[in-house]
Protein backbone atom coordinates (compact mmCIF):
# COMPACT_ATOMS: atom_id res chain seq x y z
CA UNK A 1 0.00 0.00 0.00
CA UNK A 2 1.47 3.72 -0.04
CA UNK A 3 2.10 5.32 2.88
CA UNK A 4 3.68 8.33 1.52
CA UNK A 5 3.71 9.65 -1.93
CA UNK A 6 1.80 7.73 -5.12
CA UNK A 7 2.31 8.71 -8.49
CA UNK A 8 -0.56 10.21 -11.00
CA UNK A 9 -0.36 6.78 -13.17
CA UNK A 10 -0.45 4.74 -9.75
CA UNK A 11 -4.10 6.47 -8.96
CA UNK A 12 -5.20 6.55 -12.32
CA UNK A 13 -4.71 2.77 -12.34
CA UNK A 14 -6.96 2.17 -9.42
CA UNK A 15 -9.44 4.82 -9.93
CA UNK A 16 -12.95 3.57 -8.49
CA UNK A 17 -10.91 0.57 -6.71
CA UNK A 18 -13.18 -0.81 -3.41
CA UNK A 19 -11.92 1.04 -0.17
CA UNK A 20 -9.47 3.38 -1.94
CA UNK A 21 -11.01 7.01 -0.80
CA UNK A 22 -9.29 9.65 -2.60
CA UNK A 23 -9.37 13.52 -0.98
CA UNK A 24 -9.67 16.73 -2.62
CA UNK A 25 -7.61 19.38 -0.47
CA UNK A 26 -7.70 22.49 -2.59
CA UNK A 27 -7.78 25.42 -0.74
CA UNK A 28 -6.68 29.54 -0.99
CA UNK A 29 -5.59 31.11 2.68
CA UNK A 30 -6.58 33.97 0.91
CA UNK A 31 -10.42 32.56 -0.36
CA UNK A 32 -12.02 30.87 1.31
CA UNK A 33 -14.59 30.01 -1.13
CA UNK A 34 -11.01 28.43 -3.46
CA UNK A 35 -11.72 24.91 -2.52
CA UNK A 36 -15.22 24.43 -2.80
CA UNK A 37 -15.38 26.38 -6.63
CA UNK A 38 -12.65 24.66 -7.81
CA UNK A 39 -13.83 21.07 -6.79
CA UNK A 40 -17.27 22.18 -8.42
CA UNK A 41 -15.64 22.85 -11.41
CA UNK A 42 -12.97 19.83 -11.71
CA UNK A 43 -11.64 17.26 -10.06
CA UNK A 44 -10.55 13.63 -9.96
CA UNK A 45 -13.34 11.31 -10.72
CA UNK A 46 -14.66 9.35 -7.57
CA UNK A 47 -13.15 11.84 -5.42
CA UNK A 48 -14.42 13.98 -1.66
CA UNK A 49 -14.08 17.25 -0.56
CA UNK A 50 -11.86 18.10 2.64
CA UNK A 51 -12.37 21.90 3.61
CA UNK A 52 -9.29 23.15 5.33
CA UNK A 53 -10.93 25.01 7.77
CA UNK A 54 -14.13 23.33 8.13
CA UNK A 55 -12.74 19.56 8.24
CA UNK A 56 -9.36 19.76 8.85
CA UNK A 57 -9.00 22.47 11.25
CA UNK A 58 -10.81 23.38 14.96
CA UNK A 59 -12.36 26.18 16.22
CA UNK A 60 -9.71 29.24 16.65
CA UNK A 61 -9.67 30.70 20.55
CA UNK A 62 -8.91 34.28 19.83
CA UNK A 63 -6.45 34.89 22.16
CA UNK A 64 -5.02 31.55 22.21
CA UNK A 65 -4.73 29.30 19.48
CA UNK A 66 -2.58 29.51 16.42
CA UNK A 67 -4.85 30.04 13.05
CA UNK A 68 -5.92 26.68 12.64
CA UNK A 69 -6.32 24.14 15.50
CA UNK A 70 -6.29 21.01 15.37
CA UNK A 71 -9.92 19.48 15.11
CA UNK A 72 -10.98 17.42 17.86
CA UNK A 73 -10.38 13.85 17.20
CA UNK A 74 -14.52 12.78 17.27
CA UNK A 75 -14.86 15.97 15.10
CA UNK A 76 -12.37 14.10 12.61
CA UNK A 77 -13.54 10.79 13.02
CA UNK A 78 -17.09 11.55 12.34
CA UNK A 79 -15.42 13.61 8.83
CA UNK A 80 -13.29 10.49 7.89
CA UNK A 81 -16.76 8.20 8.59
CA UNK A 82 -18.53 10.60 6.01
CA UNK A 83 -15.79 10.23 3.75
CA UNK A 84 -16.60 6.10 3.64
CA UNK A 85 -12.61 5.13 5.32
CA UNK A 86 -12.38 2.25 7.27
CA UNK A 87 -9.54 1.35 9.00
CA UNK A 88 -8.30 -1.03 5.89
CA UNK A 89 -8.87 2.03 3.62
CA UNK A 90 -6.20 3.37 0.88
CA UNK A 91 -6.26 7.37 1.13
CA UNK A 92 -4.89 9.73 -1.25
CA UNK A 93 -4.90 12.95 -0.58
CA UNK A 94 -4.08 16.00 -3.64
CA UNK A 95 -4.17 19.81 -4.13
CA UNK A 96 -3.45 21.95 -7.08
CA UNK A 97 -0.69 23.47 -5.86
CA UNK A 98 2.81 22.42 -3.52
CA UNK A 99 1.00 19.30 -1.86
CA UNK A 100 0.99 21.94 1.69
CA UNK A 101 -3.04 21.03 2.04
CA UNK A 102 -2.64 17.48 1.26
CA UNK A 103 0.04 16.86 3.42
CA UNK A 104 -2.16 18.30 5.89
CA UNK A 105 -4.72 15.18 5.66
CA UNK A 106 -2.07 12.78 5.33
CA UNK A 107 -0.82 13.97 8.54
CA UNK A 108 -4.10 13.91 10.10
CA UNK A 109 -5.08 10.67 8.46
CA UNK A 110 -2.22 9.56 10.39
CA UNK A 111 -3.30 11.02 13.90
CA UNK A 112 -6.03 8.67 13.64
CA UNK A 113 -4.18 5.83 13.65
CA UNK A 114 -4.47 5.38 9.52
CA UNK A 115 -1.57 3.95 8.11
CA UNK A 116 -2.24 3.57 4.25
CA UNK A 117 -2.40 7.45 3.48
CA UNK A 118 -0.38 9.34 0.88
CA UNK A 119 -0.16 12.50 -1.36
CA UNK A 120 -0.34 12.41 -4.68
CA UNK A 121 2.82 13.30 -5.81
CA UNK A 122 2.67 16.24 -8.34
CA UNK A 123 -1.22 17.15 -7.11
CA UNK A 124 -3.86 17.62 -9.64
CA UNK A 125 -1.24 19.32 -12.04
CA UNK A 126 0.84 16.48 -12.04
CA UNK A 127 -2.61 14.36 -12.89
CA UNK A 128 -4.15 15.93 -15.94
CA UNK A 129 -0.55 15.99 -17.09
CA UNK A 130 -0.04 12.33 -17.22
CA UNK A 131 -3.53 12.09 -18.76
CA UNK A 132 -2.79 14.11 -21.40
CA UNK A 133 0.30 12.67 -22.63
CA UNK A 134 -1.23 9.45 -22.42
CA UNK A 135 -3.89 10.28 -24.24
CA UNK A 136 -6.30 9.18 -21.84
CA UNK A 137 -9.59 9.75 -19.91
CA UNK A 138 -10.35 9.50 -16.09
CA UNK A 139 -13.87 8.10 -15.71
CA UNK A 140 -15.58 6.85 -12.50
CA UNK A 141 -18.78 4.37 -12.79
CA UNK A 142 -21.02 6.70 -11.38
CA UNK A 143 -22.58 4.28 -9.32
CA UNK A 144 -19.46 3.64 -7.00
CA UNK A 145 -20.56 5.72 -3.90
CA UNK A 146 -19.03 5.58 -0.50
CA UNK A 147 -20.54 4.51 2.57
CA UNK A 148 -20.60 5.93 5.70
CA UNK A 149 -18.36 3.82 7.44
CA UNK A 150 -17.83 2.47 11.50
CA UNK A 151 -14.19 3.81 11.21
CA UNK A 152 -13.06 4.03 15.30
CA UNK A 153 -9.28 5.92 15.85
CA UNK A 154 -6.65 4.02 16.18
CA UNK A 155 -3.61 5.06 17.95
CA UNK A 156 -1.96 7.94 16.33
CA UNK A 157 0.92 7.18 13.95
CA UNK A 158 2.21 10.59 15.08
CA UNK A 159 3.72 13.11 17.50
CA UNK A 160 2.76 16.18 18.55
CA UNK A 161 4.74 18.70 20.91
CA UNK A 162 2.45 21.55 22.53
CA UNK A 163 3.11 24.70 23.87
CA UNK A 164 3.45 24.23 27.17
CA UNK A 165 6.53 21.65 26.56
CA UNK A 166 8.13 24.25 24.17
CA UNK A 167 8.16 27.29 26.18
CA UNK A 168 11.03 24.56 28.51
CA UNK A 169 14.17 24.69 26.46
CA UNK A 170 15.72 21.38 25.82
CA UNK A 171 19.42 20.51 24.89
CA UNK A 172 18.05 17.85 22.64
CA UNK A 173 15.14 19.73 21.06
CA UNK A 174 16.15 20.94 17.41
CA UNK A 175 12.87 22.91 16.39
CA UNK A 176 12.25 23.48 12.11
CA UNK A 177 10.66 26.30 10.76
CA UNK A 178 8.91 25.67 7.12
CA UNK A 179 8.20 29.16 6.20
CA UNK A 180 9.81 31.18 4.18
CA UNK A 181 12.91 33.00 4.73
CA UNK A 182 11.34 36.38 4.88
CA UNK A 183 8.97 35.40 7.46
CA UNK A 184 11.85 33.55 9.78
CA UNK A 185 13.75 36.58 9.47
CA UNK A 186 11.51 38.97 10.59
CA UNK A 187 11.24 40.84 7.35
CA UNK A 188 7.52 40.15 6.01
CA UNK A 189 4.91 38.74 7.04
CA UNK A 190 1.60 38.49 5.21
CA UNK A 191 -0.71 36.71 7.51
CA UNK A 192 0.21 36.69 11.27
CA UNK A 193 0.72 39.92 13.45
CA UNK A 194 4.31 40.18 13.27
CA UNK A 195 6.92 38.25 11.72
CA UNK A 196 9.94 36.32 13.09
CA UNK A 197 10.73 33.07 14.69
CA UNK A 198 10.56 30.85 17.86
CA UNK A 199 14.11 31.18 19.35
CA UNK A 200 16.57 28.56 18.32
CA UNK A 201 14.63 27.25 15.34
CA UNK A 202 16.53 26.47 11.92
CA UNK A 203 14.72 27.88 8.69
CA UNK A 204 14.21 24.88 6.37
CA UNK A 205 11.12 26.22 3.84
CA UNK A 206 8.58 23.62 2.94
CA UNK A 207 8.92 24.34 -0.45
CA UNK A 208 12.32 23.06 -1.25
CA UNK A 209 11.56 20.02 -0.55
CA UNK A 210 10.09 19.96 -4.35
CA UNK A 211 11.31 20.29 -7.63
CA UNK A 212 10.62 22.46 -10.13
CA UNK A 213 7.52 20.13 -11.29
CA UNK A 214 6.47 20.94 -7.52
CA UNK A 215 7.20 16.59 -6.80
CA UNK A 216 9.04 15.78 -4.09
CA UNK A 217 12.72 15.36 -4.61
CA UNK A 218 14.00 12.02 -4.37
CA UNK A 219 15.01 10.07 -1.01
CA UNK A 220 18.48 10.52 -1.02
CA UNK A 221 18.21 14.60 -1.69
CA UNK A 222 15.62 14.82 1.63
CA UNK A 223 17.79 13.00 3.85
CA UNK A 224 20.82 15.34 2.50
CA UNK A 225 18.76 18.31 3.29
CA UNK A 226 17.38 17.47 6.52
CA UNK A 227 19.89 14.84 8.43
CA UNK A 228 22.43 17.45 9.11
CA UNK A 229 19.81 19.59 10.87
CA UNK A 230 18.38 16.76 12.58
CA UNK A 231 20.94 13.97 13.25
CA UNK A 232 21.41 13.39 16.79
CA UNK A 233 18.68 15.16 18.27
CA UNK A 234 15.96 12.87 19.65
CA UNK A 235 13.09 15.49 19.82
CA UNK A 236 13.16 16.97 16.47
CA UNK A 237 9.46 19.64 15.67
CA UNK A 238 8.40 20.83 13.11
CA UNK A 239 6.16 23.61 13.03
CA UNK A 240 4.90 27.29 10.86
CA UNK A 241 2.28 29.73 10.17
CA UNK A 242 -0.54 27.78 11.94
CA UNK A 243 0.31 24.00 11.50
CA UNK A 244 -0.55 23.45 7.84
CA UNK A 245 3.03 23.29 6.01
CA UNK A 246 4.93 21.81 8.91
CA UNK A 247 3.69 18.42 7.81
CA UNK A 248 4.92 19.17 4.83
CA UNK A 249 8.21 18.63 6.44
CA UNK A 250 7.30 15.94 8.42
CA UNK A 251 5.81 13.98 5.40
CA UNK A 252 9.49 14.41 3.80
CA UNK A 253 11.17 13.45 6.24
CA UNK A 254 9.29 10.37 6.62
CA UNK A 255 9.61 9.73 2.69
CA UNK A 256 13.92 10.60 3.49
CA UNK A 257 13.77 7.30 6.06
CA UNK A 258 14.53 10.11 8.73
CA UNK A 259 11.76 8.57 11.60
CA UNK A 260 9.07 10.51 13.07
CA UNK A 261 9.22 13.64 13.82
CA UNK A 262 6.69 15.74 16.49
CA UNK A 263 4.26 18.62 14.85
CA UNK A 264 3.69 22.19 16.96
CA UNK A 265 -0.38 22.29 15.70
CA UNK A 266 -0.05 25.94 16.96
CA UNK A 267 3.04 27.24 15.35
CA UNK A 268 3.77 30.82 15.53
CA UNK A 269 0.61 32.31 15.12
CA UNK A 270 0.01 30.21 18.50
CA UNK A 271 3.33 31.46 19.83
CA UNK A 272 2.94 34.87 19.62
CA UNK A 273 -0.17 35.16 21.68
CA UNK A 274 1.34 35.72 24.59
CA UNK A 275 3.85 38.19 24.82
CA UNK A 276 5.85 36.76 27.71
CA UNK A 277 7.07 34.13 24.92
CA UNK A 278 10.34 35.29 23.86
CA UNK A 279 10.28 35.70 19.31
CA UNK A 280 13.37 36.36 17.16
CA UNK A 281 13.67 39.28 16.49
CA UNK A 282 12.09 40.66 19.62
CA UNK A 283 8.55 41.77 18.98
CA UNK A 284 9.51 44.81 20.60
CA UNK A 285 11.59 44.98 17.90
CA UNK A 286 9.59 44.62 15.05
CA UNK A 287 7.59 47.77 13.45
Amino acid sequence: MFTTLIQASELHARLGAANWVIVDCRASLADPDYGRSSFAAYHIPGAQRADLEEDLSGKIVNGVSGRHPLPQREQLRAFFQNLGVNTDSQLVAYDDGNSAFAARFWWLARWLGLHDVAVLDGGLNAYQAYLSQAGLKAHVDPDVRHCVSDFVPGAPLTKISLVSELESPSPDRVLLDARSESRFNGEQEPIDAFAGHIPGAVCLPFEDNLDEKQRFKSADLLRARFQPVVAGRTDVVCYCGSGVTAAHNILAMQIAGLGECALYPGSWSEWIQNPDRATEPPRNAVS
